[in-house]
């Protein structure tokens, strides 16, 4: 059974680092097989050639490898804010929709996940090379945002109207917990673990706007909430990709 740990994170991320890790040898294929599928059905890689095979998703990185793969790198864009991306447009657009993707460096690709039933196939685009945030530049934006937005959240007295959301700022210690495979820098899975822990509170502020409230109100809450989703989405794109990864 798969380790509940490492399911927490995000598809696109897991199959960045163990991927990553299985090109430099650090772990074996059937560790990447479960960590990635978890308990789905299968995944599967398509689009290697047009108009070919799909393959099994072992056998998709064994072809990327043979192209010239180094690592996979995880990119969380949304509309207006091409996060982890370089391009093209249609790489670009077909990320955007699924809100997630993996940059394969070395091999000018792209792979972006798209769920049927119990299965996920990654598609193969033609994608460019790309600008990050570095890993300390994120962190640092993560550790100011939780701060700008638990300021901004009391004065909106998120505590009467999401009592949740203020319990989980109060308490950011007992966060979610990850585990990264072996090459993964310690630092990177934390960092990780923190930017799960960000995109989850915003999640839960926005699962409801606490009862009947003005839409001026409503935009008053996303845009303190907002800051804190881009530094947790910044923050796992720098701790998935291993182009701006410290030093082992």
């Amino acid at each position: 059974m798969t380790d509940p740990s490492v399911l927490a994170a995000p598809v696109s991320l897991r199959l960045a680092w163990w991927g990553t890790s299985w090109l430099r040898g650090a772990v074996v294929p059937d560790l990447v097989l479960d960590a990635v599928i978890g308990d789905e059905a299968t995944h599967a890689v398509a689009g290697l050639d047009e108009g070919g095979p799909t393959e099994t998703l072992l056998g998709g990185l064994a072809r990327l490898r043979a192209a010239g793969a180094t690592g996979l790198g995880l990119a969380l864009p949304r509309e207006g804010d091409p996060l982890g991306l370089g391009g093209p447009a249609g790489f670009n657009a077909a990320a955007i929709e699924a809100g997630e993707a993996v940059v394969v460096a070395g091999a000018g690709v792209g792979l972006v996940p798209g769920a049927t039933g119990a299965a996920t196939t990654w598609v193969v685009h033609p994608a460019g090379r790309r600008q990050l945030p570095d890993v300390g530049e994120a962190d640092r934006g993560l550790r100011a945002a939780l701060i700008e937005t638990a300021t901004s959240l009391a004065a909106l007295d998120v505590a009467r109207w999401r009592p949740e959301v203020a319990d989980r700022l109060m308490d950011l210690r007992h966060g979610p917990r990850l585990t990264g495979p072996d090459g993964v820098p310690a630092r990177c899975v934390e960092l990780a673990a923190r930017g799960v822990q960000a995109v989850d509170i915003v999640d839960l502020a926005l699962e409801d706007h606490g009862g009947a409230v003005s839409a001026a109100e409503i935009l008053v809450r996303e845009e303190a909430l907002r800051p804190l989703e881009r530094a947790g989405r910044r923050a796992l794109v720098a701790a998935g990709s291993p182009e701006v990864w410290p030093p082992a």
